[in-house]
């Protein structure tokens, strides 16, 4: 199976190999957990490293608040705009009936290899109907598959909601799932990551702590996570 590597320390691991190519993963966690740090770091390392042009389609935050923070962690996605390998797309989530197209005409636009969607929560404040809502992400897979790109999603788990995602609907259309805890545990906070399910791949199936530091994401392969307070979900 061809994969993606994402450029981020121990999540390529955790993976067996990365990403499996052309798939939508879904990153989903509560607010703060590092989520759209992780979609910076994914496609700037992608766009850099990896030499695969990225698309960023955000419903929530202007770019450039995503580029000043990206800043922070010494990713200059002004340089890579400059170059033609990289674009940000500011979408208005009330027009959602021609997203589609203007993904793909981005996606063309630059050769993209690498999608970031952050975040589907947004989306579905104005797509009420849970059907709706599951068609259009389910039409955003396969567009993002036939053009032949690597996706990350983002969503949120909501305090005191059971399930894995704000709608309940995203993690059954993604093929590939991500989950993010940042809990109290004893006297501390604590982060964990885990991959839930990767589509037609193994993976590791234990929770392991991760950081945010100055470069980043850095997740490590090596331990495992405390699971009590998480085990009570």
């Amino acid at each position: 199976m061809e994969r993606v590597k994402t450029g981020i320390t121990g999540l390529d691991e955790i993976m067996h190999g990365g990403i499996p190519a052309h798939q939508l993963l879904l990153v989903t966690g509560k607010a703060g957990t590092g989520k759209t740090v992780l979609c910076s770091q994914f496609m700037y390392h992608g766009a850099l490293k990896y030499k695969q042009p990225g698309v960023y389609l955000t419903f929530e935050e202007p770019p450039q608040y995503i580029k000043e923070n990206a800043r922070t962690f010494g990713w200059d996605f002004s340089a890579l705009e400059k170059k033609g390998i990289f674009s940000f797309i500011q979408y208005d989530p009330y027009r959602a009936e021609d997203i589609l197209e203007i993904m793909e005409s981005s996606i063309r636009e630059i050769g993209a290899e690498r999608v970031v969607i952050d975040s589907v929560s947004a989306l579905g404040l104005h797509i009420r109907d849970q059907e709706e809502l599951r068609r259009m992400i389910f039409n955003m897979s396969l567009t993002l598959r036939r053009l032949k790109c690597t996706s990350i999603m983002t969503s949120e788990i909501v305090q005191g909601r059971p399930g894995l995602s704000r709608y309940g609907v995203e993690e059954f259309v993604s093929d590939s799932l991500l989950v993010f805890y940042y809990d109290r545990i004893q006297s501390s906070f604590s982060r964990a990551a885990q991959i839930w399910k990767l589509r037609g791949s193994t993976h590791s199936e234990k929770l392991h702590p991760y950081e945010i530091g100055s470069h980043g994401i850095t997740i490590n392969q090596h331990e495992e996570a405390l699971a009590e307070e998480i085990s009570k979900r």
